[in-house]
């Protein structure tokens, strides 16, 4: 996914991420159905994707579809979808299937362990992939275009028998709805979007010099309450740092330039 495509699925996660706090499996579920929706009509995605239509046009046609069938909440997400530029039908679908996978990931980030319920996730997700890429008449079952995707999502449930709600929801879509790729790519891609989350726990500190046991002790005790998590914290040393440390987490630099956030951390680290 490139150009306007790319740009639309970026504003889309931003808008994204304050919902994510409160978000449940069911949102993803909801999510993952209008996803279904879409594949299973051509005409509807081109209708969607149209440039020539106006959008009110295109918000008018999904609140039609959905009105009843899914959460108020999944429907907002997906009309906000459909108010972007996309370069291409497929677009739409993959960007809403990203969304539907997010959401999902977020319920596990929230359910009270954080960066290691990824860290559990992402290993299920790893064990669906291993276990299938070793067998090849896991592979031809899930290939099998004559089995049902009830009986798909079962088998894959006996595949990885101790995964968590999420692990098993995003397992079961990739058998069910790999949309053109093997049920394990798909799963990559999960696991993709899980280490992208995943960012998110870790801060990538840069300092001039090293910093003795105390010093990181202090910057682990800041970077906490700065970010309002329990991050792990990555330090390297790079001497032509201006203004003596910059942090990274997520998508988020801080450096330098912002002084009144680093203020408190650079008078922690003083010795």
């Amino acid at each position: 996914m490139a150009g306007v495509s790319s740009k639309s699925l970026e504003a889309a996660l931003v808008s994204l991420e304050p919902k994510l706090a409160t978000a449940t499996t069911a949102l993803a579920r909801d999510l993952f159905s209008i996803l279904e929706l879409l594949d299973s009509n051509a005409g509807l995605r081109r209708a969607l994707t149209d440039p020539t239509r106006e959008s009110a046009a295109k918000a008018v046609l999904a609140s039609q579809l959905l009105t009843g069938k899914v959460s108020a909440q999944a429907q907002a997400i997906f009309l906000e979808l459909v108010a972007g530029r996309w370069g291409s039908a497929r677009d739409l679908g993959d960007a809403l299937e990203v969304l539907a996978a997010t959401s999902a990931i977020a319920v596990a980030e929230g359910q009270g362990g954080g960066s290691a319920n990824l860290d559990k996730l992402e290993e299920e997700l790893f064990a669906f992939i291993r276990v299938v890429g070793s067998s090849h008449d896991l592979q031809r079952a899930f290939d099998d275009p004559q089995a049902s995707a009830a009986a798909k999502g079962a088998l894959a449930q006996k595949v990885v028998p101790g995964a968590s709600e999420v692990g098993a929801l995003l397992v079961r879509q990739a058998v069910a709805a790999p949309r053109g790729l093997k049920p394990t790519a798909l799963v990559q891609r999960f696991v993709e979007l899980v280490a992208k989350r995943q960012q998110r726990w870790i801060a990538y500190v840069s300092v001039t010099r090293e910093l003795s046991a105390e010093q990181l002790t202090r910057l682990q005790a800041g970077l906490n309450n700065l970010y309002g998590r329990e991050l792990k914290i990555n330090v390297s040393i790079d001497p032509t740092l201006v203004g003596g440390i910059k942090v990274v987490v997520g998508d988020e630099v801080v450096d330098a330039t912002a002084a009144t956030r680093l203020s408190d951390l650079r008078r922690r680290l003083a010795v």
